[in-house]
C-alpha cells in the first residue's frame, strides 16, 4: 500500500492510507498474543490434569498400602503368603508376578480406573532371625492405566513391637 502525501490549500500536508496498515499491524499483534495465551492456557490445563492424575494414583496407592498393612498386622489373610525367603523379596519387581498375586483391599477407588492393589511378601532378616518381616507393595491408579504410583512398606514384627519403614518406588516393575 502506498501512502499518498498531498498539500492542501492552506499548506498543510495531508496523508491518506496510513491508518489501515497501522490498524492491521495492531490487530495482527493482538491475534499473535491471543494465540500465545491460548497455547499457554492449554499447556497449563494439560499439566494440571497430569498433576491431579498423579496425586490421585498416589493417594490410591497410599490407601492400598495402609489397608493391606493394617490387615496384615491384625492377622487377616489378605493374600496367600509364600514361604519367607532370605534377603528382601523381589517378586514385586516382575510385572507378571505382581499381577498374578496382588489383591485389591477395596472394590473401587474414586476417580481411579482400577482399585488399588497390594502384594505381601514374607522375608527373613538374617541379622534378626526371631522377627517376622514382610514387604508390602501397593500400586494405585489415576484416571488411566498409565497413571500409576507404587509405594512400599517394610513391616518388621518383633513380638508386640512393629517397625514400619515406608518408601516410594520410583520406577515401575518390568
Amino acid at each position: 500500500m502506498t501512502v499518498v502525501a498531498q498539500r492542501s490549500h492552506d499548506g498543510r500536508l495531508n496523508q491518506r492510507g496510513i491508518a489501515l496498515p497501522v490498524v492491521l499491524l495492531i490487530v495482527s499483534m493482538m491475534l499473535v498474543t491471543s494465540a500465545a495465551w491460548f497455547e499457554g492456557a492449554l499447556f497449563e490445563a494439560r499439566n494440571a490434569g497430569a498433576v491431579i492424575d498423579q496425586m490421585q494414583s498416589f493417594r490410591a496407592a497410599e490407601a492400598g498400602l495402609v489397608l493391606c498393612s493394617r490387615a496384615l498386622v491384625e492377622g487377616a489373610a489378605i493374600a496367600p503368603l509364600a514361604p519367607a525367603q532370605s534377603g528382601e523379596p523381589q517378586g514385586w519387581r516382575r510385572q507378571e508376578t505382581f499381577e498374578a498375586q496382588a489383591t485389591a483391599p477395596v472394590r473401587s477407588w474414586p476417580g481411579s480406573v482400577r482399585p488399588p492393589q497390594c502384594l505381601v511378601e514374607a522375608w527373613r532378616i538374617e541379622a534378626r532371625p526371631a522377627v517376622r518381616a514382610f514387604l508390602v507393595t501397593a500400586r494405585g491408579f489415576g484416571a488411566t492405566d498409565d497413571a500409576q504410583s507404587w509405594l512400599q512398606m517394610q513391616l518388621v514384627v518383633d513380638g508386640m513391637r512393629i517397625e514400619r519403614h515406608w518408601r516410594r518406588v520410583v520406577a515401575r516393575p518390568f
